[in-house]
Order: structure tokens, then sequence, then C-alpha cells
């Protein structure tokens, strides 16, 4: 039986995973948060202890937060264990630290588990392919009041799946927290707008724009289920795959 460890156990994310991969008659090895409080499932408790965890599973799965990441990479790397990783808020550093632990084990890294959030990045990537910089992209995301970081790691990764249909890089051409006279809009630029409020589990909009014209393309998640159903069908796949840095491009087959 596959053994799944949990890394942020304590979060809704964690126990989210902890109850799909149950219902889906996995094992569950346990997991672990800062405080080290309460049960990650029946009798099994949520510890302190990341390495002794990444020792008795068979792949790890980390909705934490960025400044535990490193630790993490480390101890998969000393127990020679794949992990997942949909923690996000990650910066350049933390990309850094997932390349050069990809050298050396198995990792699937991913702003969003959502299987159709991954299929919707794939068709903002063929439609930004397909149409000019003339047409303006902007992307639309609203999550709960508690979400800590913005643009959320979803906005990210499907603005970075239109960057790459257009062959720019994203960090050059994003347009982001616009207030005041900021101008008129940059021709190619990428933008993001941020909604925060209320239980919203996420909703992302892209918008391709012309004159005369519109494309609107969305995704929107009725409840975290679908972010641990991905996360789990995607810790599975990730086993016995060969030491690399993948995405759930590789999970859907695309």
């Amino acid at each position: 039986m596959t053994t799944i460890g949990i890394f942020g156990a304590a979060g809704r994310m964690g126990r989210a995973i902890a109850q799909v991969a149950a219902d889906a008659g996995l094992g569950i090895a346990g997991g672990t948060d800062r405080d080290g409080i309460g049960e990650i499932a029946p009798g099994i408790a949520i510890t302190t202890d990341p390495l002794e965890l990444a020792q008795r599973s068979d792949v790890l799965i980390d909705f934490s937060v960025p400044g535990a990441l490193s630790v993490h990479l480390d101890v998969c790397i000393a127990a020679n264990k794949p992990i997942l990783i949909g923690t996000t808020g990650l910066e350049a550093v933390h990309h850094a630290l997932v390349d050069e632990a990809a050298a050396m084990i198995p990792i699937l890294q991913t702003g969003n588990t959502s299987l159709g959030v991954n299929l919707l990045a794939a068709l903002v990537e063929q439609a930004a392919a397909g149409l000019g910089d003339d047409w303006d992209i902007e992307i639309v995301e609203m999550h709960h009041r508690h979400k800590v970081d913005a643009p959320s790691g979803t906005a990210l990764l499907l603005g970075e799946a239109a960057a790459r249909g257009r062959g720019i890089t994203l960090a050059d051409h994003s347009e982001r927290g616009r207030d005041g006279i900021t101008g008129a809009r940059a021709q190619g630029a990428i933008g993001f707008a941020s909604l925060r409020g209320g239980s919203v589990a996420g909703d992302h909009q892209v918008i391709f724009a012309a004159e005369g014209e519109r494309i609107e393309i969305g995704h929107r998640a009725e409840n975290r289920a679908i972010f641990a159903r991905g996360a789990v069908k995607g810790a599975q796949w990730l086993i016995g795959q060969s030491v690399g840095r993948y995405d759930m491009k590789g999970v859907l087959g695309l």
C-alpha cells in the first residue's frame, strides 16, 4: 500500500489530503506541523519531526509555508523520497532550492493541484500562442479573506502559461496593483487583479481582450477537495519517476 506523509498536516489542505487519501484506500504515514498538536487521522498523531516522517513515507506532500521548504527538501533528500510541493507564495530563492533538490530526487511543484486548473493553464498557453500581443491578457482571481499571498499561486501559474505561449518572461511583462494615474496599459503586458473576501475556495478568470471582442476562460473551485484529489493523484504519479522537476502536465499526460 502506498503511504503518504503530509507536511503542513494541521492546515485545511493537510486535513483535506488526509481525508482524500483515506477514502482512496491509501496509507497515511503521518503528518508534521510547527506545533505538533492533534491527529491527522484517527490514531495518527501530528508531530514536529519531518525526517522521521519522510523515512516512513513512500511520498511526501507539502502544503505548509515557504519558510519550511528548505527543511522539507533536505529531509526528503536524506530519506531519498519524492515530494509534491503545493505551497504557494514561493519566491525565486525557493524555486532555486527546488531546482537544486530536483537534481537528487523527483519533485512535482505546482501553484495548483486541481486537474481542471492545470487543463485551463494548457488552454491559456495555447490561446496566448495563437493570438497576437494586440490581445490584452488580464488574470482575475478571488480567494477567501484569510489568504495571505497575492497574486495567488494559481494566478501566477496561469500567467506563466500565457507568457510561455507568447515566448516571453512573465517577470518582465506583468502589471500588478494598479492604482491612481498609471498611464496607458503597456502592449503585451499580462495584468493581474486579486480579490479577497468571504470563504471563496478559489476563482480564476483569464481574459483575452482585443478591439471589438473578448475571450474569457476560467475555473471555479467549489471546495478544497478538488485540490486534495489532484495532490493525491499527483503524489501517486510521482512515485517511480526519475530524478527531476515536474509539474501537473505530466500527471495529465499533456
